[in-house]
């Protein structure tokens, strides 16, 4: 008699899963809703100047049919990205070069320290002045608030890579250029990548900050401007796509850590 296999269902047990964790993530997210609705509708809350979600919502709705979010948007992202990914090229070969050569390391960590610890904020005033009102500035000033994160968690993969898959690379002949590129690059990858994603985030603030002066588009204009003008429904709808934006930002950060660091699993 010919044996006979017994089907299995990875599939359905694997969606049914998902959609469960899917289910219990947005529990909060929901009861928040749900509470900022209920809210100012009970008057717990003035109305005024806390508009039910759905208002905001509509608002939001109104503002993407109308084009204005979308202008809005479109700017602030060529800003946080261009800051981003300069400070991306800038940090990463530094942070491995500072952590792998103890020279490099020797000459550059005392003034790295003077800069690191002043906030990017504290130094706007010192950035327009420097560089004017225009693009240069505001992207600059990205560029600086994003390079700490990148290059201090750069140093400390390098710097912290196990010792022993270092020595057991030299036992086997791999010459210190082979080493770094087959066992120091590839251990740095989660490290690194927590930098990159505080980066993002802080990229976010840092950005619509720098819009609320002299900017005339981007999020944080449209949210100076509307509360200028007494518009709280659509602050709350600019404050609403930051937050989109940055989980937007987190999603796509971590989706690529994740096909780098495949060899872990």
């Amino acid at each position: 008699m010919a044996d006979t296999l017994t089907p299995t269902r990875p599939t359905t047990g694997t969606t049914g899963a998902r959609a469960g964790r899917a289910a219990r993530s947005s529990i909060a997210i929901l009861a928040f809703l749900a509470l900022w609705e209920l809210v100012p509708r009970i008057g717990l809350v003035d109305s005024i100047f806390l508009p039910p979600a759905s208002r905001v919502a509509t608002t939001w709705l109104e503002l993407a049919l109308d084009g204005q979010l979308w202008e809005n948007l479109g700017a602030s992202l060529a800003r946080a990205l261009s800051g981003f990914a300069i400070a991306l090229l800038i940090a990463v070969p530094l942070g491995l070069v500072i952590g792998w050569y103890r020279t490099a390391d020797e000459l550059l960590t005392p003034l790295l320290e003077v800069f690191r610890n002043t906030a990017a904020l504290a130094l706007l005033p010192v950035f327009v002045l420097l560089l004017g009102l225009g693009e240069t500035s505001k992207i600059s000033l990205i560029v600086f608030a994003c390079v700490w994160p990148i290059l201090l968690n750069t140093i400390s993969a390098v710097r912290t890579v196990d010792p022993l898959l270092i020595k057991s690379a030299r036992s086997l002949g791999f010459g210190s250029a082979a080493v770094f590129g087959k066992v120091v690059l590839p251990a740095s990858v989660p490290t690194v990548f927590t930098g990159i994603r505080l980066a993002a985030a802080g990229s976010i603030l840092v950005l619509v900050a720098a819009e609320m002066v002299g900017a005339k588009a981007g999020l944080g204009y449209l949210i100076n401007a509307a509360q200028y003008n007494f518009e709280v429904p659509q602050m709350y709808a600019g404050i609403v796509t930051i937050s989109l934006l940055g989980i937007a930002f987190n999603h796509a950060l971590t989706t690529v850590e994740g096909r780098l660091s495949r060899w872990r699993s």
